[in-house]
């Protein structure tokens, strides 16, 4: 058995490390002269206190899934994945070219094609770094650095010289046509007779996460390649011994984390801006890290993480105007503050809740 309780694991330190890094954001915002409880009423009630509020907060938090998935997948065969941010723009890049050089009439037909794309340059971005980690030994984390500088130059170059609108300044597609629009949630809502604010970025691409996060689950833990990855990440040794071929699930393994990463292009690409703009990344690729942690690695983890990170994302931005004082390089300390707590602290609230769980187990004997 181990040291803690699975429940206290996966539920009880998180919500711990929340908490401290609540407090401590508290206490930084009291520090600047503002109340820290009406700083989080503000946060709050901005993030969820209206269908607008609502349409920005899972907006994000669907960047959030994404890449969270991406670097949880990689986790699981202790692969160290910090290329989302690269991926997920080479699959706006493949989104893209399908949306503006196919004529769709319709949007059922052009999302399962953007899918594909979106997925393959995704995944063609992980490949190269992967195939270097089995074969030539290069460290994971530093090739995967490294191809986030590739991706947004060759980005930039493309968005410049070759994809730009004839006749504009701006460095960005033509906007998509009607046949690749997605709907979004005013238009799904208005299905059903209900009402959403017209303004929110949430579309369609919210459900295919959710879908994503069935998806990894069912792959990891009731598929044999799944349980060959997690055999590989607990054991190399041990694996191999087993006759898993740590190259073969090296590379699939970032092939598939690369793919998830690059299906985020569907939801700021082809569902937010209808048209591929210079950054439309906007660092959810290196966030995906903060909530794969949080989450640890579990799909339902990395949805609740990442729809947290959406209210700190939409709730900050409501502060900031709210509250001129609180600038928004505070609302990126608090963000901060919470990815160091549940992230690089994790041990600070481990260490003493592992001791208390032991002494328990003592006394109960």
């Amino acid at each position: 058995m181990g040291r803690l309780p699975k429940w206290a694991d996966v539920a009880l330190i998180p919500l711990i490390n929340l908490a401290l890094a609540l407090i401590v954001s508290g206490l930084v915002v009291l520090y600047i002269g503002e109340n820290p409880i009406e700083a989080v009423a503000i946060m709050v009630n901005g993030a969820i206190g209206s269908t607008y509020g609502w349409g920005y907060t899972l907006y994000y938090a669907t960047n959030f899934i994404f890449t969270g998935l991406a670097v949880a997948v990689a986790f699981h065969a202790r692969l160290f994945n910090i290329g989302g941010e690269g991926q997920a723009g080479l699959g706006g890049l493949g989104v893209a070219l399908v949306c503006l050089f196919i004529p769709w009439p319709h949007w059922t037909l052009a999302l399962p094609a953007a899918i594909l794309a979106g997925a393959l340059f995704g995944a063609a971005l992980a490949a190269v770094p992967a195939w270097l980690q089995a074969k030539r030994g290069s460290h994971i984390v530093i090739t995967t650095i490294m191809f986030n500088f590739i991706a947004s130059a060759l980005l930039v170059y493309l968005l410049v010289n070759v994809l730009k609108k004839p006749g504009q300044m701006s460095p960005e597609t033509a906007r998509f046509p009607e046949g690749a629009r997605l709907p979004s949630a005013h238009d799904m809502a208005s299905w059903v007779g209900l009402d959403f604010s017209k303004s929110a970025p949430l579309n369609i691409t919210f459900f295919i996460a959710i879908l994503a996060c069935v998806a990894v689950w069912f792959l990891i833990w009731r598929t044999r390649l799944g349980y060959q990855i997690r055999a590989f990440g607990h054991s190399e040794p041990a694996a191999v011994y087993a006759g898993i071929n740590p190259v073969k699930i090296t590379m699939v393994t970032m092939l598939i984390s690369g793919a998830l990463a690059g299906l985020m292009g569907i939801n700021s690409v082809m569902g937010e801006a209808e048209r591929l703009v210079i950054d439309s990344v906007q660092g959810a690729g290196f966030v995906g890290i903060a909530v794969a942690l949080m989450g640890r690695s579990h799909p339902a983890g990395v949805f609740l993480a990442a729809l947290l990170f959406g209210m700190l994302y939409q709730g900050g931005g409501e502060l900031e105007f709210e509250k001129p004082a609180v600038s928004r390089e505070m609302i990126l300390v608090i963000q901060g503050l919470v990815i160091l707590f549940t992230g690089a602290l994790d041990n600070m609230v481990r260490m003493p809740l592992e001791g208390l769980f032991l002494r328990l187990r003592g006394g109960a004997r």
